[in-house]
């Protein structure tokens, strides 16, 4: 029983972290993100590790409310050419292979959106948009002492704050983006995979 009680102060430290983080968003770059992702024809995504994972969610939705929509690096994945759109998720924002498609990209003529916890960062310098997502990158304090101080520390390991938030911002862009265009999630279901 104990154990339970644990568990759940846990869970409820983790979404008063997502909470905060969430908060701290410019909703103007966020308005920015949604309309140039809705007037893109075509959408290439990247990030890696777990931050990955997040894009390539988020690229399937898009491709299920009707988007051409891309993760680099799939064998099926075509040529970027000009005016597509790149985006791109990094909590540091500077891993090197994401460096080397925002130079390509850029030299192409894309449009680039970066989402990051850092927003002095190189890729950031590139990007025509960054999202600046809140998260801690060190990690050994509790959420009071994160909100006293600068630390930037979370309970929870690693990125995982940046990566959790990743994923709900795109949820949330997803859902955004379905009402201003009068897509219902029936509609989207008709473009899911019907082999599997």
């Amino acid at each position: 029983m104990v154990i339970m009680q644990i568990n759940k102060m846990t869970i409820k430290d983790i979404l008063d972290e997502i909470t905060v983080c969430l908060n701290a968003i410019d909703e103007n770059s966020f308005v920015d993100a949604v309309d140039l992702i809705n007037s893109s024809s075509r959408i290439f995504s990247a990030g890696q590790g777990r931050s990955g994972l997040a894009v390539r969610g988020f690229a399937m939705r898009l491709m299920h409310l009707g988007k051409h929509s891309y993760v680099i690096g799939e064998t099926t994945t075509p040529s970027i050419k000009k005016d597509d759109l790149l985006i791109l998720g990094s909590g540091s924002g500077k891993t090197e292979s994401l460096i080397v498609m925002a130079k390509k990209a850029k030299s192409i003529g894309c449009k680039i959106i970066l989402f990051t916890g850092n927003e002095q960062s190189s890729i950031s310098s590139i990007a025509d948009l960054t999202i600046k997502i809140s998260a801690p990158v060190d990690n050994h304090y509790s959420l009071t002492d994160w909100l006293k101080s600068d630390t930037n520390a979370s309970i929870q390991p690693m990125g995982t704050l940046f990566e959790q938030s990743l994923s709900i911002i795109f949820d949330s862009i997803v859902v955004e983006l379905m009402n201003i265009n009068n897509i219902t999630s029936s509609e989207m279901f008709a473009n899911h995979t019907n082999i599997e």
